[in-house]
């Protein structure tokens, strides 16, 4: 099965290197606000279905684009497919994005493919048979200090989500390690974790394409994924939060009060912080402002209209 998901995947990475030579052509249609789909997305979507169902005619599919529509309906065996994690990185030529495929086999996720067609870099997983990337066993990173440690994470970008207690868990995060990044490709994200190429990862507002199969990868290489309490049953949960089992608990400590399954006295101590937070914001505005003298404009604009009308006025006659 895995060989099969690896065909499926480098056929998917064939059709997205080919349209990355001229991206400027692919054409691009908007899902909601900074989600977008592309015509690359959805043919690399049929190739990897088309590749799986002809090998096993009665397995299910769960992808991003398509949803379930294909495939057998009640099969036990279920392909969950992201064809293009990182559509956004990928409009933009910017080289971060993968294909990410996994089966999942009574509720468990057993095979796991991700592929990155721009490094030719395969990451693959047989559950109980470890991870491997390029053919070479990868394992997490062995750091067990948060504060040594580079994370990766995804930011908030559709309408709805919840911005300013993500800001809040970030900066606690960044406070408290070496360094945080934001590639943009949560599948990715958690390849490299596994590879031990970056310490750990977290995010929210995920789905179950974008981390049952790096999720394995991590998980084979010697690490933990759960949400960001702690709990293993995580992959329909929106939540995701991986790295070894040091780190992981480290960054539990910190993240479980920003998960919506936090108890109410951690999500009222959250909801505290942020108006304080804003409250201290605002008075520093307003202590600024009152530091601006009386006759000078405190926006841009009334800055601009000031110095216009000081040009105008009439200059006093030369001496001579």
């Amino acid at each position: 099965m895995l060989n099969v998901a690896v065909k499926a995947a480098r056929a998917a990475g064939a059709i997205i290197n080919r349209a990355a030579l001229d991206v400027e052509s692919v054409r691009v249609s908007a899902k909601q606000t900074n989600d977008f789909v592309t015509e690359i997305d959805q043919a690399a979507e049929a190739i990897i279905i088309e590749t799986l169902l002809t090998a096993y005619p009665g397995h299910g599919i769960l992808a991003e684009e398509s949803g379930s529509e294909q495939g057998a309906k009640d099969s036990e065996f279920v392909w969950i497919i992201d064809p293009l994690d990182g559509t956004t990185n990928f409009i933009h030529g910017f080289p971060v994005y993968c294909v990410s495929i996994a089966l999942s086999v009574r509720g468990k996720i057993e095979q796991a493919v991700v592929y990155d067609p721009t490094r030719n870099d395969l990451f693959c997983a047989t559950k109980g048979r470890g991870a491997y990337m390029n053919d070479r066993r990868i394992r997490v990173a062995k750091r067990t200090r948060l504060q040594e440690c580079l994370i990766s994470t995804g930011f908030p970008y559709r309408p709805g989500d919840k911005l300013k207690p993500y800001l809040s868990m970030l900066g606690e995060v960044m406070t408290q390690c070496a360094g945080v990044r934001r590639p943009g490709a949560a599948a990715l994200d958690l390849a490299y974790t596994a590879a031990g190429f970056n310490d750990g990862f977290f995010e929210s507002n995920l789905l179950p394409w974008d981390v049952a199969a790096g999720s394995l990868l991590v998980t084979e290489a010697g690490g933990l994924v759960g949400n960001f309490t702690g709990e293993a049953d995580f992959l329909e949960q929106g939540e995701c939060l991986a790295g070894n089992p040091r780190i992981y608990a480290q960054l539990v400590t910190t993240l479980a009060k920003y998960s919506k399954f936090a108890g109410a006295g951690d999500k009222a101590n959250v909801r505290q912080a942020l108006q304080e937070d804003a409250a201290e914001t605002t008075d520093a505005t307003e202590i600024a402002d009152a530091a601006v003298p009386a006759d000078k404009p405190k926006t841009l604009q009334g800055r601009k209209s000031q110095a216009s009308s000081k040009a105008h006025e009439t200059l006093p006659d030369a001496p001579f």
